[in-house]
């Protein structure tokens, strides 16, 4: 198993932490099989979806030597503990929760909690976060709000969530974004629910190459 350096890092070079969120476990599963034929080999099931601690431990089985599967809403460090003994390896929260941060360090996972404000990001990175999860971005600025705060907090690693599109990939990464989570602009459910897997493919596999190229093109101009 992964540490949780190791598991930063894998986020980190992956550029996307696609958000599963979806009716059904089943669907769930055909989510996180057309997001790795399209490249990604990140995702995130949330515990809104129906038995997800079972979805999880399914995926792990299944693609655990591929992939890095983590555990969406999280709330509490019960349900942390909870997707870990399901063999998650990474945890995140819509909101700040220490308790939470701290079972899954515990546990040698990462943590990526959700704030908002410059003072619940702070107090997220100083109570352990490996990336802030900064939700729901879109309400504050977007982009431009990554960069704001990227100023007084440079060392923070951010995880922008909320407006993350095809079409804002590049301003999230030139504005300082450590990784970018994304929802149902990737994870279609009606595309799912009709059939369409390959539109999920190919989404995943556009927003990598976005990612990239905007990488390539800060690393241009540094």
């Amino acid at each position: 198993m992964m540490d949780r350096d190791a598991i930063r890092a894998r986020l980190e070079a992956e550029g996307l932490v696609p958000v599963i969120r979806v009716p059904t476990a089943a669907l769930a599963a055909r989510a996180a099989e057309a997001l790795l034929a399209g490249g990604v080999s990140v995702f995130e099931i949330t515990l809104t979806v129906p038995g997800a601690l079972e979805a999880i431990a399914e995926l792990v089985r299944r693609h655990g030597d591929r992939a890095v599967i983590g555990a969406g809403t999280v709330l509490t460090a019960e349900q942390a503990n909870a997707c870990l003994d399901a063999g998650a390896t990474f945890v995140v929260s819509p909101g700040l929760d220490p308790p939470t941060i701290e079972a899954a360090r515990a546990r040698g996972a990462a943590v990526l909690p959700g704030a908002l404000t410059p003072t619940e990001i702070l107090t997220a990175w100083n109570a352990g976060a490996d990336l802030v999860k900064v939700f729901p971005c879109s309400a504050l600025g977007g982009a431009s709000y990554i960069k704001a705060l990227r100023g007084p907090l440079p060392h923070v690693k951010l995880l922008p969530t909320g407006g993350v599109t095809l079409a804002t990939v590049r301003a999230f990464i030139t504005a300082g974004a450590a990784a970018l989570g994304i929802g149902t602009e990737l994870v279609d459910v009606a595309a799912l629910e009709a059939g369409r897997d390959g539109e999920i493919t190919e989404r995943a596999r556009a927003l990598l190459a976005a990612v990239r190229d905007a990488r390539a093109a800060q690393a241009r101009h540094a």
